[in-house]
């Protein structure tokens, strides 16, 4: 076995170095891991906490760490643990996203974790959900308006981060107060927002993979109703809105594309003048270049698509005063067939190319055996 491929720190599996068990968020794959001396290229190393959260941490102390490892970091007070997701030279990379540089202060890595920080931390870790039951009740009882949708204990169980959502500025000093007095830690109040906390929820969007937030998106960018109409997407908030109650953040993955696209086709609101009548917009499909236009304003009548070239081709002769036979070049709409995969032909067109080609196999082995036979006769083959 190829000494770069090893069972790397519980992956379910043979596999290489760079890779690791896909069972966090935010997870991340390092193709710089098997290049000799990248972990030594740089001595920050990326630590992911609890769901999205992430910090970058100095190994001042030099310890041999690799993808997967638990560690015990700096924290105010006391530590916390993590785990590596990255080292080497794709750190570097990485942060340049929070704006930071190399030179920066960051705190340290104190070591791998033992086993008895993991117990501390198991113990911690099983307290967040009823912590969060009990806050809510509290801020509940105290009137606030807003929502603590997850809680994160540190490490070892001295401070824990409380992530509330707010519509309005909230004054929460009175329930520091208590939520102190009730718990015993030191309390830390993070605001997030309804993208961030579907993403530290986590689940399943409607196309059937895991929530981009919770994956790898880390910047949220607003999201607008224009995006969807660029993409003569429909109009319906249920289909819009994902799990956080917000616009899909994919509405904007694709909306330059259709923007830089639609460039290509005519405006909607022109009318195309031919010898038949008048043509009106009617709909078009963006990505294939087609426009599709209608005899009347209002409903679909007398249907015809064509490229956006023959329109804007019509348009430049009805500008000179001319009027086509018709919109088509040939006057005769082309019917095109369906390019989706289901219909494009019968699932068993694989076994009837077997078929044929076990036919051709027993046609030359039949001719092999014809031309035997006259050898043996004393015939000419050939002739």
């Amino acid at each position: 076995m190829d000494k770069k491929y090893k069972e790397n720190n519980g992956c379910a599996g043979i596999c290489c170095k760079g890779c690791g068990k896909m069972d966090a968020p935010l997870n991340t794959f390092d193709w710089l891991a098997d290049v000799p001396g990248n972990e030594e290229y740089t001595d920050i190393v990326e630590v992911q906490f609890k769901n999205t959260r992430k910090g970058y941490y100095r190994n001042s102390n030099n310890i041999p760490l690799q993808k997967g490892d638990v560690v015990a970091v700096e924290a105010s007070p006391g530590h916390d643990i993590g785990k590596v997701t990255m080292t080497g030279r794709l750190v570097l990379l990485q942060l340049k996203k929070t704006r930071l540089t190399p030179d920066s202060e960051f705190k340290r890595i104190y070591r791998k974790a033992r086993p008895v920080d993991m117990e501390k931390f198991e113990e911690a870790k099983a307290r967040e959900h009823d912590t969060m039951i009990r806050s809510r009740q509290i801020a509940l009882d105290l009137n606030l308006d807003m929502k603590i949708g997850d809680v994160e204990y540190q490490g070892d169980g001295l401070k824990a981060i409380f992530y509330y959502i707010a519509d309005n500025r909230v004054d929460f000093r009175q329930l520091i107060k208590v939520l102190a007095d009730v718990f015993k830690v030191k309390i830390e109040m993070k605001q997030i927002g309804a993208r961030q906390e579907a993403g530290r929820i986590g689940g399943i969007g409607p196309c059937g993979r895991e929530l981009c937030c919770a994956t790898f998106t880390t910047n949220f960018v607003s999201v607008s109703t224009s995006a969807a109409r660029f993409q003569d997407v429909s109009l319906n908030p249920q289909k819009l809105a994902g799990q956080c109650a917000k616009l899909k953040c994919c509405l904007n993955y694709e909306v330059d594309a259709y923007v830089e696209a639609s460039k290509r086709l005519p405006q909607r609101d022109i009318e195309l003048e031919t010898k038949d009548g008048t043509y009106y917009f009617f709909k078009c499909d963006i990505m294939r270049g087609e426009v599709t236009y209608s005899t009347d304003k209002h409903i679909p009548a007398n249907l015809v698509t064509i490229s956006g070239r023959r329109a804007f081709a019509v348009i430049e002769m009805n500008k000179r005063g001319e009027r086509p036979e018709s919109l088509n070049n040939e006057g005769v709409q082309e019917q095109k067939r369906s390019v989706d995969l289901l219909e494009q032909e019968n699932i068993n067109r694989f076994d009837s190319v077997q078929r044929n080609n076990k036919k051709r196999r027993k046609g030359n082995r039949h001719d092999g055996r014809k031309g035997n036979s006259k050898r043996e006769k004393g015939g000419n083959p050939e002739a």
